[in-house]
């Protein structure tokens, strides 16, 4: 029983954390925007964006290599 209380315990930490940390990155988006605006020439703009399509990018090259590897292991 003390096995169950203490998984209970966890799943509702991480429960609040998850709920209360969307509302803290939604704020750094918001400071990120006020710099962005604020500047004349645009090269923050231009370089958050291209911040931007590096993290967009990375995740699907490193899956798109899993599945490759995946495949070649499977077909011999």
């Amino acid at each position: 029983m003390l096995i169950d209380d203490t998984k209970k315990a966890k799943f509702f930490i991480l429960l609040i954390a998850f709920l209360i940390l969307p509302q803290l990155a939604e704020a750094q988006c918001a400071m990120c925007r006020a710099v962005v605006e604020s500047e004349a020439d645009g090269k923050t703009a231009e370089g958050i964006n291209n911040g931007i399509v590096y993290l967009m990018a990375i995740p699907y090259i490193l899956v798109a290599g899993l599945f490759y590897f995946v495949y070649k292991k499977l077909r011999g």
